[in-house]
């Protein structure tokens, strides 16, 4: 019988910006991949471990979808040995579905169905219901009036028409389409022999109401009116009124903006018919233990598991269910989200929140002899989370699994089996390993950036907190009687000119309190001038969408190429250079350099476009060079590349100097937003700001903007937020690192728990002072830098 190798091997692995890299591996260990953002380690455990057991998984399954591998782009690499199944948790580029809850992601919700189906109470003769009749998402178990929505959603005249003192002609219905679509509509009312001039106010009841309301759909010839030098050719006009086109819109567009636009004219009251409970009436009647499904859902997970860990010794299918349902529920107390109910929507969790229900979902799979690839499972998290997540990695690898993850928390690599360091730096000047090995060898590795921040208190140079200017407050925005999620009536003062940690646990309020403080900012009559919220939501959805045209620079991109002799004889101007119209782009992939693919047991997989090649232009818009390179050729340079290369264009250059100074000199210029993580997308979004020539009286709210960035790295950015306050502006950021927090003019520490147990401030003021707070979790951590 062969022996089993104990080792990972990879050999000759070329991906992004990995230099042939060769290393190993422990099975059935904790492996960290840590190195500076962008230095290829995301590379190296997603790009190349993980891809390749992607591969090797489809190569066994149907003719069908390894048709479908020659679309997929192969790991560059030369081979991979010693490699089991693998199991990705990358971190999510886009929200979860507005009908994701917390019942979905952890599947509680299925088991909660199958126990009221096969072991709820019914009511006298009812019949028996499955599974599915308890799912608002299905025709069986969805009220019939709001559709499982919960809220029925009408139009009202108030809400068509929001200014009565205008005409039909001057826009009085408002919720009519613009261009040719609202022209048509006001001359087929016209021509019906409707008063279109006159002010909405003046029309009778009657004619208003059917303008509005009607189900008929008359059709008249209409003769448009002329216009001099244009023929106006009389047409067949067909109206709908205007409660019609928007509940149509809402109801079957499949452009969301369309559907947000449509939801601005409606009103949302409770449905009628299942009182917001989005449930039929005979599934709402059948209960167990006293609760209807929708009661047990509403729980906190605490409180449900208390409901049933009785009944779990209880013969049959009640019994074998309520003990499922708690064992998955204890390992999401363990991670500390037993404040969470199974029908909390998935948009409101935090990143680290829902970090936690993956990995706890994973554990409550008992998958044995795979590789798990994690994205930063500390994200999002407090340090004293993270040791719950500590702990939950190590239950993964005991039970026979390899745990590899990609990590920039020190305290959770120190605790690994195994460390493989990428670097030094980020794009070009990454990209080796300089490490694989025992945690403690990467000590006497002097190449290494992490290594300075990891042995702390081993090496005499290592860099402590960094000096920071004490700012004094110019004042404060008084926040009084803030509500919202678990904030309940909180007072908060968050001063001006400064810069403010908002601290507190996973789910203790920090974004809520963030979102009020840029409701109030931007509502108030006096004070700061201007408020900026940097979130981490993507810069866009699709490949599409990429920094360069994001920051703006690709506009100027454009025009340097339009200038140029080439362009010129050839008829050429900048939209001929652009991927996001007909003309210059590539017509297969329609600009975007991938082609989509999908397969039914995987997620959507982008792959280069097969006619392109991935430069997403034709073939005679590339025969036009600036400088000797095509507009392809720019946006596949990296952001300190076209730095160099853009000396002599200073709008170009400012922007490009602007994204380095964030630490986004990695990123090529054409980098897809799809691939962008959100603490890249964060950094984005502020170096757009920071193009900015005045700064002073903004308030900038930032939510986490050290996620996903290496401890140097995070000195980098701070370095520049620093400069903000200097230049007097107010930044008030959500966040967990404490190296962070302790350099803080300002903290306002939430909690003291997560859910119903946060929501309070347990301590303010100078970090000194929060460190010293008996209710503050932070302070126990702040204590130790400090």
């Amino acid at each position: 019988m062969a022996e089993i190798d104990d080792r990972i091997r990879v050999r000759g692995a070329r991906i992004h910006n990995l230099k042939n890299v060769d290393t190993e591996l422990p099975r059935d260990a904790l492996v960290a991949f840590t190195g500076v953002s962008g230095s290829g380690k995301s590379s190296l455990a997603f790009g190349t471990l993980y891809a390749e057991s992607q591969h090797r998984y489809l190569e066994s399954v149907a003719p069908y979808a390894r048709r479908l591998l020659q679309q997929l782009p192969a790991p560059e690499v030369d081979g991979i040995t010693g490699m089991p199944p693998a199991v990705a948790l990358a971190q999510p580029r886009s929200a979860p579905s507005v009908r994701s809850t917390v019942g979905t992601l952890t599947t509680l919700s299925n088991t909660l169905r199958m126990l009221l189906s096969r072991a709820g109470d019914y009511p006298p003769g009812a019949e028996h219901l499955d599974s599915d009749s308890f799912s608002p998402n299905t025709v069986a178990g969805a009220c019939p009036l709001c559709h499982g929505e919960g809220v029925e959603h009408e139009v009202t005249e108030d809400s068509l028409v929001p200014d009565p003192s205008l005409s039909i002609a001057g826009g009085a219905v408002a919720s009519w389409p613009g261009a040719w679509q609202g022209k048509n509509l006001r001359d087929i009312l016209d021509t019906l022999g409707y008063d279109i001039h006159k002010p909405w106010r003046e029309l009778p009841q009657g004619e208003r109401d059917w303008i509005l309301f009607t189900d008929e759909q008359p059709v008249v010839t209409v003769h448009p009116v002329r216009e001099a030098g244009r023929v106006h050719r009389p047409y067949q006009g067909k109206y709908s009124s205007a409660r019609r086109l928007v509940l149509k819109a809402y109801a079957s567009s499949a452009s969301e903006t369309r559907r947000r636009k449509a939801a601005e004219f409606m009103v949302d009251r409770t449905c009628p018919e299942c009182g917001g409970r989005r449930l039929r009436q005979e599934s709402l009647r059948v209960t167990f233990a006293g609760y209807a499904i929708t009661e047990l859902a509403a729980m906190p997970l605490t409180e449900l598991a208390a409901v049933l860990r009785p009944w779990k010794e209880t013969a049959g299918a009640a019994g074998a269910l309520a003990a499922e349902i708690t064992a998955r529920v204890e390992v999401l107390e363990e991670l500390g989200l037993g404040y969470l109910s199974a029908d909390r929507p998935a948009p409101t969790l935090s990143t680290g929140e829902f970090q936690r229900i993956r990995l706890a979902t994973q554990l409550g799979a008992g998958l044995f002899g795979v590789v798990y690839v994690l994205d930063e499972p500390s994200a999002g998290l407090h340090p004293a989370d993270c040791e719950a997540l500590s702990g939950i990695l190590r239950r993964l690898r005991d039970g026979g699994n390899t745990v590899c993850f990609v990590e920039h928390d020190l305290d959770i690599v120190r605790g690994a089996d195994w460390i493989v360091d990428v670097g030094p730096d980020a794009g070009e000047h990454g990209g080796r390993v300089l490490y694989s090995g025992p945690v403690a060898g990467l000590r006497d590795v002097p190449e290494s950036v992490t290594r300075r921040y990891l042995f702390q208190n081993i090496l005499p140079a290592t860099p402590g907190l960094p000096e920071r200017p004490a700012h004094t407050p110019r004042g404060a925005l008084e926040l009084r009687g803030v509500t919202g999620n678990n904030l309940r009536d909180l007072d908060v003062d968050v001063p001006l000119g400064v810069f403010t940690a908002v601290t507190g646990v996973s789910g203790s309020g920090k974004s809520t309190l963030l979102a009020k403080i840029a409701e109030h900012a931007a509502d108030r009559a006096t004070g700061p001038g201007r408020v900026v919220w940097v979130s981490q939501q993507p810069i866009g959805r699709t490949p599409r969408s990429n920094l360069a045209t994001y920051t703006g620079l690709f506009d100027t991109v454009r025009k340097l190429f339009a200038a140029t002799d080439d362009a010129r004889a050839f008829g050429y101007g900048p939209g001929r250079f652009s991927f996001n119209v007909v003309g210059g782009r590539c017509q297969n992939c329609e600009g975007e350099g991938f082609v989509s693919v999908e397969l039914l047991f995987l997620p959507t997989t982008y792959a280069p476009c097969p006619a392109c090649g991935g430069s997403r232009y034709d073939e005679d818009t590339l025969r036009v060079r600036y400088r000797g390179l095509t507009v392809a050729d720019v946006l596949a340079m990296s952001v300190e590349e076209a730095a160099g290369f853009f000396t002599e264009e200073p709008s170009v250059s400012r922007a490009l100097e602007t994204l380095a100074g964030v630490g986004l000199g990695y990123l090529r210029l054409g980098q897809p937003a799809t691939e962008l993580s959100g603490g890249e997308a964060q950094r984005i979004k502020l170096a757009t700001e920071l193009q900015r020539r005045k700064v002073a009286d903004t308030v900038y709210l930032l939510d986490e903007p050290t996620t996903g960035l290496h401890a140097h790295d995070t000195d980098v950015l701070m370095g520049r937020l620093w400069e903000l306050v200097g230049a007097g502006a107010t930044v008030v950021a959500a966040e967990h690192d404490m190296r962070v927090v302790a350099t803080a003019d300002h903290v306002i520490d939430l909690g003291p728990g997560g859910g119903s147990a946060g929501g309070r401030i347990v301590a303010r003021g100078t970090p000194a002072r929060v460190a010293t707070a008996p209710e503050s979790r932070t302070g126990t951590y702040l204590k130790e830098l400090l």
